[in-house]
This record gives C-alpha cells, sequence and structure tokens, in this order.
C-alpha cells in the first residue's frame, strides 16, 4: 500500500492518500483538493472512500468538492455530527472559504472493515472530540490517527466535546493496544510510532 501526504488548510492538515492495484482512499482532506485530484487523475486511481477521523473543519473541508470529483463516498464518525453545523459556519473565521459544496457523510461504525482489499480496524478513540475515530491496517502496520495523538504529545481536549480522561484512556486502551512498530499517521506535524510513544510521551510515562 502506497501512502501519499498532502499538506491542507490554513492549519496545515495531513490529509493521506492510500492506494494500492488502482483503487484509493482518502483520509482527512482538510481544503481544497485540487492537487489531489490531479494526482488521482495522473496515477489513473479509483478514489472510492473519504475516510474522517473527526469532524472539525480542517480535517473535512475539502471532502464534498473531493466527492463530487471522484464519486467517492464520505465516512466518518457518527458521535461528531454535531459539529458540523458550527464548524462550517465558523470556517470563515479562520482563514477558510465559504463552502461550496454541500457537505454529509455516512457514519461508519467501529469494528473490522475493508478498503483496498486489505483489512481495515475502525477504532473509536474519543477525547479530541466525541466521535474521533482511528483507522488501523494492521497488515501493513499503520494508523491514521487524527488530533488524537502526535509526536510525543497529544491532541487538545479545550475544544467542544473535548474530554483529557476519555483521550488519554483512548490512547492507552486502543493505540497502545497496536504493535511497538506500527507507525501513527498524524493529522499535522511528523508521523511517530507506537513504541515511541509508549515509551517518551510524557503524558503516559510520568
Amino acid at each position: 500500500m502506497q501512502i501519499k501526504k498532502f499538506v491542507l488548510s490554513p492549519f496545515q492538515t495531513n490529509g493521506y492518500l492510500l492506494y494500492e492495484n488502482g483503487d484509493a482512499v482518502f483520509v482527512d482532506p482538510g481544503d481544497d483538493p485540487a492537487e489531489v485530484v490531479n494526482f488521482i487523475q495522473s496515477e489513473g486511481l479509483n478514489l472510492t472512500h473519504i475516510l474522517i477521523t473527526h469532524m472539525h473543519s480542517d480535517h473535512f473541508y475539502g471532502a464534498a468538492k473531493l466527492a463530487a470529483a471522484t464519486g467517492a463516498q464520505i465516512m466518518g464518525g457518527e458521535g461528531d455530527a454535531f459539529l458540523v453545523e458550527s464548524e462550517i459556519k465558523d470556517a470563515p473565521r479562520w482563514g477558510f472559504p465559504p463552502l461550496a459544496d454541500s457537505f454529509s457523510f455516512s457514519p461508519i461504525a467501529p469494528g473490522r472493515h475493508q478498503f483496498l482489499g486489505k483489512a481495515c480496524d475502525v477504532l473509536h478513540t474519543p477525547g479530541h472530540t466525541p466521535g474521533s475515530l482511528t483507522f488501523s491496517f494492521p497488515e501493513e502496520s499503520v494508523a491514521f490517527v487524527g488530533d488524537l495523538i502526535f509526536f510525543r504529545n497529544i491532541g487538545r481536549t479545550d475544544f467542544p466535546g473535548g474530554d483529557m480522561d476519555a483521550l488519554l484512556n483512548s490512547v492507552r486502551t486502543q493505540i497502545f493496544s497496536l504493535s511497538d512498530q506500527t507507525i501513527l499517521y498524524p493529522g499535522h506535524e511528523r508521523e511517530t510510532n507506537v513504541g515511541d510513544e509508549k515509551t517518551y510521551n510524557s503524558y503516559f510515562n510520568r
């Protein structure tokens, strides 16, 4: 499975294109996806799904446009549905243009799913938001964690629905149950891995 990172949105949000054998999925299209669409077309890829880790505007703002260009299905956590309207309304305050395409998504339940012909464990990892999801591909030893955990740091919990205790519990029970070699692809900045975070993240080894 190939993984290509695109940095989108005024908040420098990481979006990830996963592709293999002509099919692709995209995780967290945070803004205008023109660059993503150009790459998909140039590589002759079929984008089947758009997966959203959580419903903050810098993670879903380009999803409707990307879906319109590709026919992909948008999927995310039902527990974050209450955030969408206010996030779209407030987005221009943070440097986003008004959203031209109507946005909606299909809820995806936690559990075992399949994308690109590979097992994907959808983990409910609340804390940054109530409906935050992690998309873990165990055969590839990779997981897309949104704003749950960063390199030796954690996501904010001072937004509506944020909960520090829930976030710490999500990392301990869900992320740290993955193999130490699992690469964690976060919503901002550089990737890390489970073993490093267990050892060096000060929120968990105090």
